[in-house]
């Protein structure tokens, strides 16, 4: 029985690559920065596997003797976001970046959604998710209208106080937005953005639903299941593939619910791939530049890494990537054009070898389906081989 379990960062980038101009992320360290918080424990056990022999990561004293094997790996894909990044892990690399909307959505799109759900818009422009329920949520409430809005990510985001809009009305709206936003106009998500309390008071609840444009190639998900390996999903992974490709998911609340799953999972016989996402670390710190925030977060893994690798059976193989960066302490709140780090441990991976800097994030996809014997594949990458 072959299991890896494979578990993003989500956006621990490790530098600048060497387009990052383009995106406007020159000098960006997503992990450097948090490394200089005076709560990052110097994440130990992630030092021991190899976590900062990676190529020009420079984060105190490299280990003697890494446990694991390592790497870092360049982004393909034209983009920056969390959609594009996964597909990539999975094998799909994006010629073209999604479309973003830096002066909201056009007057076609919204005219188009507001016939299709009967109801007003307010906001149209990117902004900040708590920032937007404070700004419209009292004229939301009175009025009935819908809170749309994006950031600088491809996406189409609906608020709505639960009060107001059931959730499940909520959810329909976003299926319906996401019926309409193909074509050019295919964003990489729709989000659901559930609220409650009163005016000066209002708290985003944890009924977030994304719904994802699907990948536009085959990925690792569809070649493991479709020859009936198990495809495990925790956290957010479910709806980065639009539902394609997983046997079975379960959703999370945060990292430590995220981390929790992943080890019930590991308790379970299961002959494929558990794929996990942590969203806290962006979603919660790299956005709102909080840079103590992001330090704690991945102090916390850290600490939690002991049970995961102690899980591990004979033939198991942990790995810890990431999609993307967003640097907590640049001036944007945007994500960041970086290299992500690659760690893999377990016993069928040699100790201490360094595959250097990668092509494409890809590569884990390969490498992936090469442990699991599927030779006739078509997902883009090069295996990393441990034979």
């Amino acid at each position: 029985m072959k299991r890896i379990f494979l578990i993003v960062l989500d956006s621990v980038g490790i530098g600048e690559m060497p387009d990052a101009a383009d995106y406007g992320d020159e000098g960006s360290n997503t992990l450097k920065t948090a490394s200089i918080s005076t709560f990052f424990n110097g994440m130990p056990n992630m030092r021991k596997l190899g976590y900062f022999n990676i190529d020009s990561v420079n984060i105190g004293e490299k280990e003697p003797a890494p446990l694991g094997s390592y790497a870092r790996l360049c982004e393909a894909s034209k983009g920056k976001d969390t959609t594009i990044g996964h597909w990539e892990i999975a094998g799909v690399i994006s010629p073209s970046p999604l479309p973003t909307y830096p002066n909201g959505f056009p007057s076609e799109i919204i005219t188009e959604f507001k016939k299709a759900t009967g109801r007003d818009v307010l906001c149209n422009k990117p902004y900040s998710g708590t920032n937007v329920i404070a700004d419209y949520g009292k004229e939301h409430m009175e009025t009935g209208n819908l809170i749309v809005y994006t950031s600088a990510d491809s996406v189409f985001q609906i608020a709505a106080h639960e009060d107001i809009i059931p959730i499940d009305k909520l959810y329909e709206y976003c299926q319906i937005a996401r019926n309409i936003l193909t074509g050019k106009h295919g964003v990489g998500r729709v989000i659901a953005r559930p609220f409650i309390g009163e005016p000066g008071n209002f708290t985003r609840t944890g009924r977030r639903h994304d719904y994802s444009l699907t990948p536009p190639g085959i990925t690792m998900l569809d070649e493991l299941s479709s020859r009936g390996f198990d495809v495990l999903s925790v956290g957010k992974i479910i709806d980065i593939f639009a539902e394609r490709g997983i046997t079975e998911f379960v959703r999370s609340t945060d990292n430590e619910d995220g981390i929790n799953k992943t080890l019930q999972y590991m308790d379970k016989e299961f002959n494929g791939l558990c794929f996990t996402n942590l969203v806290d670390y962006d979603m919660l710190y790299g956005h709102r530049n909080d840079i103590d925030g992001y330090a704690k977060a991945l102090s916390y893994f850290d600490t939690r890494l002991p049970e995961i690798l102690g899980k591990l059976g004979d033939e198991d193989i942990l790995m810890i990537t990431s999609d993307h960066g967003c640097d907590p302490g640049t001036p944007s709140t945007d994500h960041s054009r970086e290299y992500v780090p690659l760690v893999m441990f377990g016993k069928p991976v040699p100790s201490g070898i360094n595959f250097h800097t990668r092509n494409t994030f890809a590569d884990i996809a390969a490498t992936i389906l090469d442990y699991f014997e599927i030779k006739d594949n078509k997902v883009s990458g090069t295996p990393m081989s441990f034979h």
